[in-house]
């Protein structure tokens, strides 16, 4: 937990709305590169706004005291109700009815060279496995955090994780897909 975001946090919720202004250039980055990861640039600078707009207007009902993992939260609804309104045909890589965009995902990849094996293990995951694997390495959270983001309980977040990264190790090729975890000891 952030005591400088707790503080701002709390002085938004009381009496001064405009300390939440300070979350935003303290988690703006973060969040839009989240959605830029999931979305491509162009909606991420479209989301974003709809992002902060809820968390302002929500931020007395937060429920975590962590800020970043419950932005992180509303993020993850906004872009799930995008992709719903997209109406996209589901591919076969989207994995039954899922609405997140994976081969969208796959080609912005940064370690390009692996990207087709690092895809087709993706895809071997569960959409709940997929979560918190990627809010784990993408976004450098820790499986308590990717909890609190998922509305799960924390060993529920870490068995998924754990069946995640086996399926990662077990699949790997000789050459196995370089990811890392925030914390690899909560794994």
């Amino acid at each position: 937990m952030d005591k400088a975001d707790e503080h701002l946090a709390g002085r938004s919720e009381r009496d001064d709305p405009a300390a939440f202004v300070e979350l935003f250039w303290r988690h703006g980055p973060a969040v839009h590169s989240y959605l830029t990861r999931r979305a491509g640039r162009q909606d991420a600078d479209d989301l974003l706004s709809e992002i902060w707009l809820r968390a302002f207007k929500g931020r007395a009902n937060r429920q975590s005291s962590d800020v970043l993992p419950w932005l992180y939260g509303i993020a993850r609804n906004v872009l799930s109700a995008h992709w719903r309104q997209q109406a996209r045909p589901t591919t076969h890589a989207e994995l039954s009815g899922a609405f997140d965009p994976w081969p969208d995902a796959d080609t912005r990849l940064d370690a390009a060279a692996q990207r087709d094996s690092i895809g087709r293990i993706l895809a071997m995951l569960s959409q709940d496995e997929r979560d918190v694997l990627l809010l784990v390495v993408w976004e450098q959270l820790t499986p308590a955090e990717v909890a609190a983001v998922l509305g799960l309980p924390q060993g529920t977040a870490r068995s998924r994780l754990h069946r995640a990264l086996t399926t990662l190790r077990e699949e790997g090729t000789a050459n196995p897909p370089v990811l890392t975890c925030s914390d690899p000891k909560e794994a």
